[in-house]
């Protein structure tokens, strides 16, 4: 079974299991607005492409630590969407939770995703028990304090930042727990790992500044020039584009450097690399090639 396959069925699953007749209609429906249709589902498909790597020798436990972590992302963009950060009307090409539902319902949406992230893991590592605290542990480190993604969040509020700092929670938080999760959901050791998703997570935030400057919302399928907006780091506005690029791709060079002696190395290191560069918008991705 092919990895989209795989998480899909996986998050249908765990959102399935708290959708019951009991559970507030609406809400239950602002989450399937923030999971479903799918996005690129980037982190996710890094989890299990490093649990591949490690051998994957059980795939329940790797299935349901990619779908915690895309539980969590998809948390986390509806509560960046929230009119008290960045206000965006759209997401992934249509209206954010909070424009599609309501403002309450948004909080409690994300709120909720956040929970079932863990409701996953649990779920899903029941034939590998001996696992489960590590992948717990892994998760809860991405979410808050010091920092996980809530501190990322956060860092926006401080009156200055460093851009790494901000980067490292804001986005390479979920992106080194993605790593370090499919290597403990394999039975690997998870911390070699981590840098591996720390650089991608980096690169991940640099080309996403990149497209916040040049792209169309269309393409984005989001608010454009919201950095420069609302004031907050942009490595395309500090570094210029053409230095935002070479950054890119040191970091993708670093990314595949990192990556741990296993038998899938060969093959992940080729992955890291073409999919550094697929995250450009298409006009820059030669540029960086």
């Amino acid at each position: 079974m092919d990895a989209i396959t795989r998480i899909e069925r996986t998050l249908s699953a765990s959102i399935d299991r708290v959708d019951t007749a009991d559970a507030p209609p609406l809400l239950a429906a602002a989450m399937r607005h923030a999971v479903f249709p799918r996005g690129a589902r980037i982190r996710p498909r890094l989890c299990l492409a490093v649990a591949a790597a490690c051998g994957d020798d059980q795939p329940g436990a790797s299935d349901a630590a990619a779908a915690a972590i895309e539980l969590m992302h998809c948390a986390s963009l509806i509560h960046d969407d929230l009119p008290c950060f960045d206000n965006a009307d759209t997401r992934r090409g249509r209206p954010s939770v909070h424009r599609a539902f309501n403002e309450p319902l948004a909080v409690l949406a994300g709120d909720a995703l956040i929970v079932l992230s863990f409701q996953a893991i649990a779920w899903g590592a029941t034939d590998a028990p001996a696992r489960l605290p590590a992948l717990l542990l892994i998760m809860a480190g991405a979410t808050g304090l010091p920092s996980g993604i809530a501190a990322g969040q956060a860092w926006e509020c401080e009156p200055s930042v460093d851009l790494a700092r901000y980067q490292r929670a804001k986005t390479g938080a979920l992106f080194a727990a993605a790593t370090a999760l499919g290597a403990a959901a394999a039975g690997a050791e998870p911390q070699p790992w981590r840098e591996l998703g720390e650089r991608l997570g980096e690169a991940y935030q640099v080309a996403d500044d990149i497209a916040d400057v040049l792209s169309g919302e269309a393409d984005l399928g989001k608010p454009i020039g919201q950095d420069l907006a609302l004031g907050r780091p942009n490595a395309a506005l500090t570094m210029g584009v053409d230095g935002a690029l070479r950054h890119l791709e040191a970091l993708a060079e670093a990314a595949a450097d990192s990556i741990p002696p296993c038998p899938g190395a060969s093959a992940l290191k080729a992955l890291t690399l073409s999919e550094a560069r697929r995250l450009l918008p298409k006009d820059l991705s030669q540029r960086a090639a």
